[in-house]
Formats: structure tokens, C-alpha cells, sequence
């Protein structure tokens, strides 16, 4: 028998590599002995960037940036010098993992950095960014990207703006004389692990702003601004930076930077897959396990464990899905590609504890696995 384990990141608590190991650690345990092949997956999410990285053989490259806050701080990015790509994870120079929670300040805080690591991929001869903006702390809309790039931005006394996005609202013009041209020579591809548009219900602000601190009156504030900027963008590009499937993620930064750059903004999981030829771990499987914190019904809108089971379901393999939290009641959308869903917690505990408990308790479920499948 032949097991592929490929999960993602528990969030807050585990990375990909971890999870796979402790799932690794309780297989074993099971004394099972046939082969088993880690292979930990990212989506565009928070960890994404540096896996990827590992999986490609980049070097690291430290460089001096501006944390959400404006802090100095140092953050890496991949470098894979045969094909002068750079793989850079947004959430290592603007991330909100960078911050305490009594921090989070969602009108403050900016993309700066990642725009500072974007400039050292281009200091090196970057011909192709990989740009992973999963954990972003921000909803600036890119714009402390762009800025780092050359773009200025004014009000209507032509008055350069001084706090983005807290003054996004106020932009009536933006200057693009300054703009960095390498730009135009590179390709741009940005992973993504969420569908939602720039502005709405459903956009960058409403969603992600009460994630990193937005009280509803800020959420307000941050949706103004975004509107403002998709209205002098198109006026100065023609382009409607609110159609764009998946254009809100990062706080915007998707939308941002296709209004002044060629991008492709692709769903995370599937290129990530493609780039790392997964397909080819899958031949000769017998059982897939993935996983992550939750899988829910929103698991099926290309999160990892989705993407890793419809590639499993195409070569028809069975899966196991691994997470914190799994649906109580039976889910058919889920049960066609989960053959088994299992919940790490035995019992019912307060997040903060489960999140503790996610190492032994997953090396507990990696042996009940083990057990099964070989009683099978």
C-alpha cells in the first residue's frame, strides 16, 4: 500500500511540513510499514511562499522592509537563479502574524514591504515573481505596493496622500511617471486562496477588514477608499479593478496590482499542484490524506484540501480529510470527494486549547488512520 499525505497549514498553529510530519509520526505508530510520501501543499495562504520555495530549491535572500506598521524588519524572499524567478510571500513583509492583536490596525497598516521585496526581486534581474498574499494585515488595495514601485498618489489639491489607506477615500489622481518599467518585462503571477471581488458585501473591506481589526465604522472608512481608488483607476486606466474574481484578496492587492501591472491572478492550490508535478506523487497511491484548520462546505471554493482531493478523485483514489473541525452533520457535496472526514479533537475544547493540542492530537488521528487502513 501506498499513502500520499498532503496537507496544508493548520492556521495559528501548525505548518504544512509539521502537520505531514505528525501525521507521518502516528502512521508509523500504526506499524504500518509500506511506503508513505510526504508531500505538504499550499494554497496562496499564509506559508505558501516559502514552501513553494523549498519545493523550486531557491536560495533565501534577506532584505531590509517596512513591517504593516512601518517598522523596520527583515524578510525573505526565494530566488531560483536558473530561471531568475522570485518567490515572495506578502505575509513575510506585511503579514498580520507580524503583529500582536492589540496592534491591528487595518487604516494604518500597508503593503509597503512586500512592494520593498518586489524591488529587490527586480534589483536581482527577476524575469518571473511568484507572489503568495495569503495573512496579509492590511486593505490598502496595494497601494503601499504600488508606492514602493513609483506610483504617487494626490487629492484634489494635489496633495500627496499621506496615510494609505486611512486616506484612500480622498485620491483624485495618481501619477505613474515614476513608475518602476522592469515591471513591464515581468512576468506576474499571484496565488490566490479566496474568490472575493475588491469592493461589497463580499469585497476586501466587508470580509477582511473585521479580520485584522476593522471595527464596522472602519470597515466603512476602508470600503470608501477602495471605491474611490477603483474610480480614478479607471479613469486613468480604463480598467474596472472591481471584476476581477479574486481581486479582494490581501485587502485588495490582487485588484491593485493588475490595474498597473500584466498579471495572472490564479487559484493557489491549483498552480501549486501543476508547479510541483503532484500528479506524478499520486501514481500508484492507494490513500490520499489532506487536511487543514476547518473543512467546511466553504472548503469547496479551492482551498487545499479541495484541490488536493479532485486531483485524487480524477485518478480515482480515495481520500482522507484531516482538520480541527469537520462538519457534524453528513455533507454530500463533501462525501464526493472525502471518503472519510475526521475531527483531531475527540471532544469539544476552547480554540485556544485545541490549537495547542494540534501536534499530538494529529499524530493521534495519523495512528487511528494507520490502524484502519490497515484492518481494511
Amino acid at each position: 500500500m501506498k499513502i500520499v499525505i498532503a496537507p496544508n497549514a493548520f492556521k495559528n498553529s501548525l505548518s504544512a511540513m509539521a502537520v505531514a510530519a505528525a501525521l507521518q509520526e502516528g502512521i508509523r505508530l500504526s506499524g504500518y510499514t509500506g511506503a508513505l510520501v510526504c508531500c505538504p501543499v499550499g494554497d496562496g495562504g499564509d506559508g505558501t511562499g516559502s514552501l513553494l520555495a523549498q519545493y523550486l530549491g531557491a536560495s533565501v535572500i534577506t532584505t531590509k522592509v517596512k513591517d504593516p506598521l512601518g517598522r523596520i524588519i527583515e524578510a525573505p524572499l526565494g530566488w531560483v537563479k536558473e530561471t531568475a524567478t522570485a518567490v515572495i510571500e506578502l505575509a513575510d513583509a506585511s503579514g498580520l502574524r507580524l503583529l500582536k492583536p492589540v496592534e491591528y490596525d487595518p487604516l494604518l497598516a500597508h503593503t509597503a514591504g512586500c512592494g520593498r521585496l518586489i524591488k529587490a526581486a527586480l534589483n536581482k534581474g527577476a524575469r518571473e515573481l511568484l507572489l503568495c498574499i495569503g495573512g496579509s494585515a492590511t486593505v490598502d488595495g496595494g497601494t503601499g505596493i504600488l508606492k514602493e514601485l513609483g506610483l504617487r498618489f494626490y487629492d484634489a489639491q494635489g496633495m500627496a496622500l499621506q496615510q494609505l489607506p486611512r486616506d484612500l477615500a480622498k485620491l483624485h489622481t495618481i501619477d505613474t511617471s515614476g513608475f518602476d518599467q522592469r515591471l513591464r518585462q515581468v512576468k506576474i503571477t499571484i496565488l490566490c486562496d479566496v474568490n472575493n471581488h475588491l469592493l461589497g458585501a463580499k469585497g476586501a473591506a466587508a470580509v477582511f477588514g473585521p479580520q485584522k481589526g476593522a471595527t464596522a465604522k472602519e470597515v466603512a472608512l476602508l470600503e470608501a477608499g477602495l471605491q474611490q481608488l477603483r474610480q480614478v483607476v479607471l479613469q486613468h486606466t480604463g480598467r474596472d479593478i472591481d471584476i476581477l474574481q479574486s481581486g479582494g484578496a490581501a485587502g485588495g492587492v490582487a485588484a491593485g496590482l493588475s490595474a498597473f501591472c500584466e498579471v495572472a491572478i490564479v487559484k493557489g492550490i491549483d498552480y501549486f499542484l501543476k508547479k510541483i508535478n503532484f500528479g506524478q506523487e499520486l501514481e500508484g497511491a492507494d490513500w490520499v490524506i489532506t487536511g487543514e484548520g476547518s473543512i467546511d462546505y466553504q472548503t469547496l471554493d479551492g482551498k487545499a484540501p479541495f484541490g488536493v482531493a479532485a486531483m485524487a478523485k480524477q485518478k480515482g483514489i480515495p481520500v482522507i480529510g484531516v482538520a480541527g473541525k469537520v462538519p457534524e452533520a453528513a455533507n454530500p457535496e463533501l462525501q464526493a470527494y472525502f471518503q472519510w472526514l475526521l475531527s483531531i479533537n475527540e471532544q469539544p475544547m476552547a480554540i485556544e486549547e485545541a490549537i495547542r493540542q494540534t501536534q499530538p492530537n494529529l499524530v493521534k488521528a495519523g495512528l487511528k488512520i494507520g490502524t484502519a487502513l490497515q484492518n481494511k
